[in-house]
């Protein structure tokens, strides 16, 4: 499951590279920037909780 948040955060930080540099979408950027910091963070904070038992 870890994994699967990694995954996430790594495809949503590529439509955000590629929404920046190459599309410029609007405001579509940051919600992309946004989710994949959720994703992230959701990741690390399981990885903690499942890692200390």
């Amino acid at each position: 499951m870890r994994t699967l948040f990694y995954i996430i955060a790594v495809i949503l930080l590529i439509g955000w590279a590629l929404g920046t540099f190459v599309y410029a979408v609007g405001n579509l950027i940051y919600i992309l920037l946004v989710l994949a910091i959720v994703a992230l963070v959701l990741g690390l904070a399981r990885r903690r909780n499942t890692g200390g038992n």
